[in-house]
């Protein structure tokens, strides 16, 4: 229970739209928030319900000001899904907060160790995954596999010449504790260490397919991704319309 995962609802209705029956998830999502349904925190871990979410990768976006200028923030997060009470969870943890998702990977690069921080080599792979509305959502992968890291190299994918692909991983939220030297304020006397710790969560990639072919009709068109592209940029624009908007409403009152 060390390895946190977070599933972000933004609308649940009671009933399904169409046929107009009891909609499951919404049901246990209201037992949770009543406390009818039993959490680590107030009843245990023995009494604690067992939970299968069925969920996507999304993103949540906004721009924030950084040294003057105001940034796109894209914070990959875990939207909706059906939510299943379980009685079982699976026994093997490699069955557990997995995912797996078709990506358009734009771009590769290695990151050195640092032990000082405490972080292994790795390798940031970024692209987009589609929403529900198949809109592009850009997403940041990490890759620790130097077998891995050498394949995912080698398919030499780029802005000009993406690779559509399916991978697979799992979802890792880990505590990483750093140690931190600070010398004398004064600039004389003993230095001292301090521990600094913070949470790092990623989508860890253990596995790919091989690539689809690009520009067909079975996988994506270059003109269809290209209007995808031009989507992407409206879409920004609209962000920043409304967090504009929202912080003149602000500066307003």
């Amino acid at each position: 229970m060390t390895n946190i995962v977070t599933v972000h609802f933004s609308y649940v209705t009671p009933t399904y739209t169409r046929s107009g029956s009891p909609n499951a998830t919404f049901n246990a999502l209201q037992n949770i928030i009543n406390g009818v349904t039993c959490n680590v925190m107030e009843h245990g871990a023995d009494r604690a319900a067992k939970i299968r979410i069925d969920s996507q990768i999304g993103v949540n976006e906004f721009y924030s000001n950084r040294n003057g200028t105001e940034e796109l923030v894209s914070v990959k997060r875990n939207e909706g899904g059906f939510v299943h009470i379980v009685q079982t969870i699976a026994a093997s943890e490699g069955l557990r907060d997995t995912f797996e998702v078709d990506t358009i990977i734009t771009k590769t690069r290695r990151v050195e160790a640092d032990e000082e921080r405490n972080r292994e080599e790795r390798m940031i792979v970024s692209g987009y995954v589609f929403d529900f509305k198949n809109a592009l959502l850009p997403v940041d992968f990490v890759l620790y596999s130097p077998e891995g890291m050498d394949r995912f190299e080698a398919l030499e994918a780029s802005e000009k010449s993406p690779v559509f692909i399916r991978i697979n991983g799992h979802q890792v939220s880990k505590v990483v504790t750093t140690v931190q030297t600070q010398e004398s304020s004064g600039g004389w006397g003993e230095s001292f260490a301090q521990e600094v710790t913070s949470t790092q969560r990623e989508l860890v990639v253990t596995g790919m397919r091989d690539p689809y072919e690009w520009d067909t009709e079975e996988t994506i068109t270059a003109n269809e991704y290209k209007e995808m592209l031009q989507a992407r940029e409206v879409s920004k624009a609209e962000i920043k319309q409304r967090q504009d908007e929202y912080n003149a409403s602000r500066a307003q009152t």
